[in-house]
């Protein structure tokens, strides 16, 4: 079976006889389950076999799979989750309901996919998978889970039944995660909904299982991940290049406004706020994404919600008129909207994404006040001026593809290529700046606490700019200058410094103890009174704690040297202090 959309991404699959042989070699999951008869606890299986406990190859990859139906007295219900023990609270439920459904305004008939992104509970107990984190911590920070949001992968059906009541059928199927796997997710559900939606629970309990035999999502590696009889391949090593497990279609969604890609890249990159209005939670999702993409490599630290609804949690603080508005990007197809976010200073109003192939009018850059309802005409209206020229070489590439029928996806990677050009061009000079805060390795004692990195001063950074600023690696010209001053007061820069500086100050805390194991420490102790011994041993014992718990950048062979340090001071120390050492704390 061929998974659409996927070539050159990195995921795969085979054909039906090939797919029929492959499961059963490499998937001994049934194909169905008696409902309501999920495996036991202590069931052996290829998961165990890693050492996983039950359900930790499924939590590595989800934190649960919801089937959302609609009910005549009660609306929008949360009928069943799986596994039966996934927690969550009262509030993420209603999110959830009311976030997997397309307003009614909508009108979307027959299969929908979209995408939410949705605030985690603060009363819930927060509970990060071991596994996940070890691994999350090698991954690009744009692809890093963020504890705080989980995101929800739509299938949604509606079609007419006219046995039911309501005259309709209308149930969606969504993967909760705090996995930004747009792309992969996406073409999970393409493959598993169908099919669940004909034969119900027992499907699914199978698919859940299939997933908790999955390996974690490690990267770099090249996953074969089996899902009822299809094998995915699925490629974590992420390309900036090639669509990715992470992706969406740029160029599609970008299409009907690429003349003014460049501005929106500064709105996104300078953090500012920003509503898409839609017609549809798959057209508001999509851009969403797609805004947040565009900044890539760089991290978009704001809050974004790829589909918006009056219904949502948040919705008082986002649209409150009483301060201004939040740095955040909605996506909404509600036409309240129009009314409640009229205050907002950037709106893009899109009409329906036309399929591959097909080109939507460009739309225009309009005043504010232009923007009355969400019937108003397709633009940009905004009355913000960009700090850049516009880059005119890319608008006619694109240009040109389109006369020529350039495919999108070939489209995709010139405008990727070009944001993330600019990105870079951007972002190097910053980086560059922020490498000579770092004290030089040779300010590095044993005997000292570690230096600390120097202050960042704005004034410092602009004169570095002179000679070593963006125009060394790009052509486009403008105030370069007035754009670092605003993103410099911006939550982007705000997280990515923050991030750079935690990297920086690990990285200082590696060298020291590095520093430290290439000290006589057994020397030393012979030097210092029995006091000072014991207080080094603990002061190294807490070293080792913080570099296993903050994942501290160490040479391989520097915690073993500096345990077989700890274990030479103690051997030589009087037998009853021995004793206690040796019990505080592992060595």
């Amino acid at each position: 079976m061929a998974l659409p959309g996927l070539a050159g991404s990195g995921l795969s699959s085979r054909g039906p006889l090939d797919e029929a042989e492959a499961a059963a070699e490499e998937h001994e999951a049934p194909a169905v389950v008696a409902a309501g008869a999920l495996p036991q606890d202590d069931e052996e299986d290829e998961g165990r076999g890693r050492g996983l406990l039950r359900w930790d190859g499924f939590s590595a990859w989800l934190h649960c799979v919801c089937v959302v139906g609609f009910d005549l007295e009660l609306g929008q219900a949360v009928e069943v989750i799986y596994p039966q023990h996934s927690k969550l609270t009262d509030k993420e439920k209603t999110n959830i309901c009311y976030l997997s459904f397309p307003d009614s305004n909508s009108g979307c008939l027959g299969d929908t996919q979209f995408c939410f992104r949705f605030r985690q509970s603060s009363g819930r107990r927060v509970s990060l998978h071991c596994l996940l984190d070890q691994f999350d911590k090698d991954l690009p920070v744009y692809l890093k889970k963020d504890p705080a949001y989980f995101y929800g992968y739509v299938y949604f059906r509606q079609v007419r039944d006219k046995t039911l009541k309501r005259g309709y059928f209308q149930k969606s199927l969504v993967l909760i995660s705090k996995l930004p796997y747009i792309h992969f997710f996406h073409t999970v559900l393409k493959q598993i909904a169908p099919e669940y939606f004909e034969k119900s629970e027992p499907y699914l309990e199978a698919a859940c299982n299939d997933v908790d035999r999955w390996p974690a999502p490690v990267p770099g590696k090249t996953l074969h991940l089996p899902i009822m009889g299809v094998v995915m391949k699925a490629d974590t090593h992420i390309s900036v290049i090639l669509p990715t497990v992470h992706e969406v279609d740029l160029f599609r969604c970008f299409c009907p406004v690429f003349l003014h890609s460049q501005m929106l890249w500064e709105l996104v990159l300078l953090g500012e706020p920003l509503v898409v209005m839609a017609p549809s939670p798959s057209e508001s999702s999509e851009t969403v994404l797609a805004l947040v993409n565009c900044i890539s490599p760089l991290k978009y630290f704001s809050d974004f919600r790829p589909y918006f609804t009056i219904h949502d949690s948040e919705f008082k603080e986002y649209t409150t008129r009483t301060q201004a508005p939040p740095s955040v990007i909605l996506g909404v197809t509600n036409p309240f909207f129009a009314k409640t976010l009229q205050h907002w200073p950037h709106i893009i109003r899109i009409g329906d994404l036309k399929p591959a192939g097909e080109i939507p009018k460009q739309v225009k850059v309009k005043k504010l006040k232009n923007l009355k309802t969400l019937d108003s005409k397709p633009g940009v209206y905004t009355s913000y001026k960009p700090y850049l020229n516009r880059d005119e070489e890319i608008i006619k590439q694109l240009q040109k593809g389109v006369q020529q029928k350039r495919p999108s996806e070939a489209q995709s990677v010139i405008l990727r290529r070009y944001f993330l050009e600019l990105t870079q061009s951007f972002i190097i000079p910053l980086e560059r700046y922020v490498a000579s805060l770092m004290p030089l390795q040779k300010s590095i004692s044993p005997w000292k606490s570690p230096p600390q990195l120097r202050q960042f001063l704005p004034e410092e950074f602009m004169k570095t700019l002179e000679k070593t600023g963006p125009q060394l690696t790009s052509r486009i010209k403008g105030d370069w200058i007035g754009l670092y001053r605003h993103f410099l007061k911006s939550p982007n820069f705000d997280g990515w410094f923050k991030t750079r500086r935690k990297e920086m100050t690990q990285k200082l805390e590696a060298l020291h103890l590095e520093a430290l194991c290439e000290e006589d420490l057994l020397l030393w102790t012979q030097k210092h009174t029995e006091v000072e011994t014991v207080d080094l041993v603990l002061k190294l014992k807490n070293k080792l704690l913080q570099a296993d718990r903050e994942h501290l950048p160490v040479k391989p062979d520097t915690m073993e040297k500096l345990r077989t340090h700890i274990d030479a001071i103690i051997l030589a120390l009087p037998e009853d202090l021995q004793g206690i050492l040796l019990k505080t704390g592992m060595t």
